[in-house]
């Protein structure tokens, strides 16, 4: 089963389709989960996720903006996409009942 991390990433990388690269990745996660992201927390799980074969990377085209640099491109592939559903379910699963989660369901829909 995926960490919450590794959750973090693929579900911010989903999100963000073609424009899923290591500093866009970097900037969702800080927004959603408000607390730092530090970049070797995000390249060394983006390895990991890799050699699980839960996203795919390559480098993209090098733009001005960027220095001339080229970003670090990520896609989530289908093994990636269960893994991700498969963590929220169980997450769901385990929060039912808890004080926090009751009614809350209700309140989102």
């Amino acid at each position: 089963m995926l960490g919450e991390f590794e959750y973090l990433l693929i579900t911010t990388a989903a999100r963000l389709g073609e424009n899923a690269y290591g500093a866009a990745i970097r900037e969702g996660i800080e927004e959603i989960a408000q607390r730092k992201c530090s970049i070797g927390a995000l390249y060394t799980t983006i390895e990991r996720l890799e050699g699980k074969g839960l996203i795919t990377t390559w480098m993209g085209e090098a733009t001005a903006e960027r220095g001339g640099r080229a970003k670090r491109m990520v896609r989530v592939t289908g093994k990636g996409t269960r893994a991700a559903k498969e963590f929220y379910e169980v997450m769901m699963r385990v929060s039912r009942g808890a004080s926090w989660a009751v009614g809350r369901a209700e309140k989102l829909s």
